[in-house]
C-alpha cells in the first residue's frame, strides 16, 4: 500500500520533459522518468484504498497497488515480476497509454491520483537496465503450429503467450518491420522503435518466427494502407499449414472526410504521412514523403493522432499548424464526483500542443479550396463554419463561416475498422461496425466464424489503446490455447 500516511505527507510527481527548443530539433524521446527515490515517493502515496479501483480501469488489470509498494520498499525486482504477471509490454504502455488506471485511483477523487504510469515506466527501465528481462522458452513443445496475421501490440501479446505455452508460432506482417501501428503509427518522439525491437528479439530467443514484408490475404485497388509487402499469403495457406490462425491485425480503414475538392493534392491520411516519417527515422526509403516544412498545415481530428500529426509537422519546420476538433472544447477540469472513476471528459494539452499549434473547436470543414495558375489542383485553403450538437447532429451556425489558409491538410479523424478485404478474404462474418465478428466469452472465446480462425484487438473491437490490445493478445492466446489442448494454464 505505500506509506500509510504517505498520500497526505507527499504531492504527486510528474514526469519532466526536455524544453521545446531542444526536442522539436529531433526524434528521440524527450520524456525524463523518476529517479529512484521520486519513484518511491510516488509508491509511498498510494493509500491502501480497500477497493483499489485502478485494477479494474486498467485494461489489463495491473496489479497497482502491489507494484507501488514493492517499489516503496525498493523491491525492483519482484515489482517487474507483479507487472509481468498481467501485461507483456509495460515498455509500451508505460510510453502511450492514457493511464485510466490514474482516473480510476480513489485518490483521485478529491486530490491529484497516484502517477502509476511514471511508476510503471521507472520499473521497466529499471528492469532492462538491471538485465532481469530474460527470454522464457516453453520447456515443453506441444507440436502445434499457430499463425498471427498482425504485429500490433495485440499480436505480439499473443504470439508470446502461446510460444511459452509450447505452441510453433509464426507472425506475419504486410510491412518490413514487426510492430504494427506501434511502430508505424506513432512517432518516435513519443515511442522510441528499439522497445519494439528488443521485445521482438526476446520473442525470437523464445521460438517466434516473425514473418515480415508478407501480406495476408488482398488490399483493395488505390488503398491508402500502409502496405510495403513483397510476398502474399493467402488465407486458405494459413489455414492448410497452422493448426489455429489469429487475426491480430489493426484497424487502418481511416475515417474520410467526402467534402468538395477532396480529391485536391496536398490532402492526406494521419496514416500517409506518420509511417513514413518513422521509416526514413529508422534509416529506410520513402519515395515523396509527404512534408510540412514551410507550410501552413491543417490538422482535422482532435486525438492522439492528430496530436502527433502536429508534433511531428512542427519537427519538420512548419510555417503554422492549426487542429481542428469538431467537438465542443472540453472543460479544462473534470466533474470529479460525478464521472469517477471513468474516463472524464476535459481539456487535454499534449506535449506536442505545447510546441506550437494553434486549436480550434466546434469546427467544420464544408469544402476544400483549390488554387490558381500554378495552384492549380492543388489545396490553398478550407472553408468552414462553427457547428454545434443539437438534437443528436452538428448544426451549422449563421455567420460563423471563415477560410483558413492550407498548403497541406492531414486527416486525423480515427478509424472506422480494420481493411474489409482482409475479413473477407478470409470469410469471416463482420459486425455492424465492420469488425470481426468474435465474443469474449470464457469457452470458446475470441473464435470468429470461421472454424480455426480467432481475432482480437483492432481487428475484433475496432480502434483502441494499445492497452486494449495486449488485453485481447492475451485473452485470445488463452482461448487459442484451450481450442488446441482442451485446456489452458495461460492467465485471462
Amino acid at each position: 500500500m505505500g506509506k500509510v500516511t504517505g498520500f497526505m505527507e507527499y504531492e504527486r510527481l510528474e514526469e519532466g520533459y526536455e524544453p521545446v527548443a531542444k526536442r522539436v530539433k529531433n526524434y528521440k524521446e524527450f520524456v525524463i522518468g523518476l529517479s529512484e527515490p521520486q519513484a518511491k515517493q510516488q509508491g509511498a502515496r498510494c493509500m491502501d484504498c480497500g477497493t483499489p479501483f485502478c485494477n479494474s480501469g486498467c485494461p489489463v488489470n495491473n496489479i497497482i497497488p502491489d507494484f507501488n509498494d514493492l517499489v516503496y520498499h525498493g523491491d525492483w525486482k519482484n515489482a517487474i515480476e507483479v507487472l509481468h504477471s498481467t501485461n507483456n509490454f509495460p515498455d509500451f504502455t508505460g510510453r502511450v497509454c492514457p493511464a485510466p488506471c490514474e482516473a480510476a485511483c480513489t485518490l483521485n477523487i478529491n486530490d491529484d491520483a497516484v502517477g502509476i504510469k511514471s511508476i510503471e515506466h521507472a520499473i521497466i527501465d529499471r528492469a532492462w537496465a538491471e538485465g532481469w528481462i530474460k527470454p522464457q522458452p516453453a520447456a515443453v513443445k506441444t507440436g502445434k503450429k499457430v499463425a498471427i496475421v498482425g504485429s500490433g501490440p495485440a499480436g505480439l501479446a499473443a504470439a508470446q503467450q502461446l510460444a511459452r505455452a509450447g505452441h510453433a508460432v509464426t507472425v506475419f506482417e504486410k510491412n518490413d518491420t514487426a510492430g504494427g501501428l506501434l511502430r508505424f503509427g506513432i512517432p518516435d518522439f513519443k515511442f522510441d522503435k528499439s522497445h519494439i525491437d528488443r521485445r521482438v528479439k526476446q520473442m525470437e530467443a523464445e521460438g517466434v518466427v516473425f514473418k515480415t514484408n508478407t501480406l495476408v490475404g488482398e488490399l483493395p485497388k488505390g488503398s491508402k494502407v500502409t502496405n510495403w509487402a513483397k510476398e502474399t499469403v493467402t488465407p486458405e495457406q494459413l489455414k492448410k499449414e497452422f493448426d489455429a490462425v489469429l487475426l491480430a491485425g489493426g484497424a487502418e480503414q481511416s475515417r474520410d472526410l467526402p467534402v468538395p475538392g477532396r480529391d485536391l493534392d496536398g490532402i492526406h491520411f494521419a496514416m500517409e504521412f506518420l509511417p513514413m516519417q518513422n521509416r526514413v527515422n529508422a534509416g529506410g526509403k520513402v519515395k515523396d514523403q509527404i512534408m510540412a516544412t514551410g507550410k501552413h498545415v491543417i490538422v482535422i481530428g482532435g486525438g492522439d493522432t492528430g496530436s502527433d500529426c502536429v508534433g511531428t509537422s512542427n519537427r519538420h519546420g512548419a510555417a503554422s499548424v492549426t487542429q481542428f476538433e469538431v467537438m465542443p472544447q472540453p472543460p479544462e477540469q473534470e466533474n470529479k464526483p460525478l464521472v469517477w472513476p471513468y474516463w472524464p471528459l476535459k481539456l487535454r494539452t499534449s506535449s506536442s500542443h505545447e510546441e506550437g499549434c494553434v486549436r480550434e473547436f466546434a469546427v467544420s470543414t464544408k469544402a476544400f479550396i483549390e488554387g490558381e495558375g500554378k495552384d492549380k489542383g492543388r489545396i490553398v485553403g478550407l472553408k468552414t463554419v462553427h457547428v454545434e450538437f443539437k438534437d443528436g447532429k452538428f448544426v451549422e451556425i449563421p455567420g460563423t463561416e471563415k477560410d483558413y489558409k492550407a498548403d497541406l491538410v492531414l486527416l486525423a479523424m480515427g478509424f472506422v475498422s480494420p481493411v474489409a478485404s482482409i475479413l473477407e478474404s478470409f470469410g469471416v462474418e463482420k459486425d455492424p461496425r465492420g469488425n470481426a465478428k468474435a465474443g469474449v466469452e470464457a469457452q470458446g472465446g475470441y473464435r470468429t466464424s470461421v472454424d480455426k480462425v480467432f481475432a482480437a484487438g483492432d481487428m475484433r473491437r475496432g480502434q483502441s489503446l494499445v492497452v486494449w490490445a495486449i488485453r485481447e493478445g492475451r485473452q485470445a492466446a488463452r482461448a487459442v490455447d484451450e481450442f488446441l489442448m482442451g485446456t489452458s494454464t495461460l492467465p485471462r
